[in-house]
């Protein structure tokens, strides 16, 4: 009989624990576990379904056709709703279409799908219902158009999946809304959901406070009276006439409904983007700018306790957001994820050379490579247990996991190299047996892997080998950290540790230029200043006017 997926992971679970009580009794285990990074095998499986997505695609198209329909009265379509309907589905379809071949790399998952989707419907609801309260009296007519969230699917999709998906929702719940509208209104609802949807794309890109989102509602309520002045939706030169002080409380209140729809629509997508991070699993710039307080847990143990890594990982993060934002990549996150790529290291910190300090004993010296290697990569393994238990971001796990690809420890690797070499000669001269001498296996000498996988880990990765051979570089000028940095990046390529990784030769090229000029600026040189003469003198004596005892004695003048 076959096994269920499920099942199948349940009964090797259960084997599992049955080899880690047996090897505890005997002393050979610790009797824990190490915590892995994995997702419940169910939601994978939901989030990579086709069909999931194929019936995502029939609601959103049906619930269209369906709005449209129940909106026909007073539209354009009120003498054929079916025809609204048949509309509102062919737009509907049009979007997916699109959505499909336009935005399937950044929408792959189910859960995206949904977020989009049911953003455009919740726009599209706020849209039929605004026109509801206008047409029952509940908002006066002159105001149908202020008191539309223009900015909400927007704002809130440029803010959680970038601006390329916000100007898609821009554009589809402009033409659907256009179809909930009366009829005569539905060329002013489409110029102002055009200006101030895109107005909000623009200014919601790349947000990295809250108080941005804030900003991002006034500037789209004033585009919005703006817009509407213009359309004539405020007879802005009756105040100037007879009846001025009711032209004037006109435009008093039209302006005060454009900035407070704009406004509320911004502060509830504040409000709700943890909610919408949580449940979607995203992280915005908001939320890195958040995760990258120094006084976290982990990093506050990393300062107190491998203070040579800490600073290590200060430095890989300053050299990978420098690069980040060179070439467009996610710069807030790479800063996040570089200061705990190495939390690993927090397990064993003497095993590795910038937590030893200087004429102290080396614990690798009586090791053998093999075993050393082992100790090194078990720091990968050792940080994603951390990360786990500490429930760090799942892009910051990726990165811990990434940071190193299947590289090879190199230095180690030589080393069995070498020492296969001495025992051979004493197996030459017949002091050693062949059959004795262990196999040096480049496979025991990598890092499990997986290779980087997104852009900011590829960053991180290659940040991570700079900063480490720079500070091997004796007296650095810019031509011997260009040539350092152009081979350590050649040498990953080679490797095949970015085959992965959607880094262009071109964004190369800039992340290479940018790790240059940054590593300058680090190691740059002091002048050496030459000593005075009557150095030795002043030292022999006090160098200010204060004596031990609070005295003050004059100094004698030099000549």
């Amino acid at each position: 009989m076959l096994l269920r997926p499920t099942e199948y992971d349940t009964a090797v679970g259960f084997l599992d624990a049955i080899k880690r009580w047996r090897l505890t009794r005997e002393g050979l285990s610790s009797g824990k576990k190490r915590r892995v990074h994995s997702e419940n095998p169910v939601i994978q499986a939901l989030e990579d379904s086709f069909w999931v997505k194929l019936a995502l695609y029939a609601v959103f198209a049906v619930g269209s056709a369906v709005l449209v329909l129940k909106s026909s009265v007073g539209t354009a379509f009120a003498a054929d709703p079916f025809k609204g309907a048949s509309c509102g589905f062919i737009i509907a379809v049009t979007a997916i279409v699109m959505f499909q071949v336009s935005l399937q790399d950044r929408c792959r998952r189910n859960s995206r799908v949904v977020l989009v989707l049911g953003g455009l419907v919740g726009h599209l609801l706020m849209v039929r219902a605004v026109m509801s309260l206008v047409d029952v009296g509940s908002i006066p007519e002159i105001f149908r158009f202020f008191a539309v969230p223009f900015a909400l699917a927007p704002m809130l999709h440029g803010v959680l999946l970038g601006r390329a998906v916000a100007s898609f929702s821009v554009v589809y719940v402009t033409l659907i809304g256009c179809l909930l509208v009366p009829r005569g209104e539905v060329l002013p609802y489409m110029i102002l959901s055009l200006v101030c949807g895109m107005t909000s794309v623009l200014l919601a890109y790349q947000v990295r406070k809250r108080l941005q989102l804030l900003q991002a509602g006034i500037y789209v309520g004033a585009v919005t009276l703006v817009i509407g002045m213009v359309l004539g939706r405020l007879d802005v030169p009756a105040i100037f006439g007879p009846d001025s002080m009711g032209h004037l409380q006109l435009l008093g209140s039209g302006s005060a409904t454009a900035f407070g729809t704009a406004v509320v629509t911004a502060l509830l997508i504040s409000g709700l983007l943890p909610l919408f991070e949580g449940a979607f699993h995203l992280t915005t710039d908001i939320s890195w700018l958040e995760l990258s307080d120094l006084n976290h847990k982990l990093l506050r143990q990393m300062q107190l306790e491998v203070p040579g890594t800490f600073h290590h990982s200060l430095v890989v993060a300053a050299l990978s957001e420098a690069a980040a934002e060179k070439i467009g990549a996610n710069a807030p996150m790479c800063r996040v994820c570089s200061y705990f790529h190495d939390v690993g290291k927090l397990k064993k910190p003497g095993y590795f050379i910038e937590n030893q300090h200087d004429g102290g004993e080396n614990p690798h010296d009586a090791l053998t490579p093999t075993m050393s290697s082992l100790i090194i990569v078990a720091h990968v393994k050792d940080g994603v247990d951390l990360a786990v238990k500490h429930k760090l971001n799942p892009r910051i796990i990726d990165v811990i996991q990434e940071h190193h690809g299947d590289s090879l420890v190199y230095y180690f690797y030589r080393r069995a190299q070498e020492q296969k070499k001495a025992e051979m000669e004493k197996v030459d001269r017949r002091l050693e047996n062949p059959e004795d001498l262990p196999a040096v296996d480049e496979k025991n000498f990598r890092y499990p892997g997986p290779r980087p996988s997104s852009r900011e880990s590829g960053i991180i990765a290659l940040a991570d080998t700079v900063e480490s051979a720079s500070r091997s570089l004796k007296k650095p000028s810019p031509t011997k950290i260009r040539a350092m940095v152009d081979d350590l990046v050649n040498a990953k390529i080679n490797d095949g540790q970015l085959d992965d990784c959607p880094l262009t030769l071109r964004d190369l090229a800039i992340v290479k230029e940018s790790f240059t000029g940054t590593l300058r600026s680090m190691l740059h040189s002091r002048i050496d200043y030459p000593k005075d003469d009557a150095t030795t003198a002043t030292t022999k004596r006090p160098s200010s006017d204060a004596t031990q005892d609070g005295r003050v004695i004059p100094m004698p003048k030099r000549a």
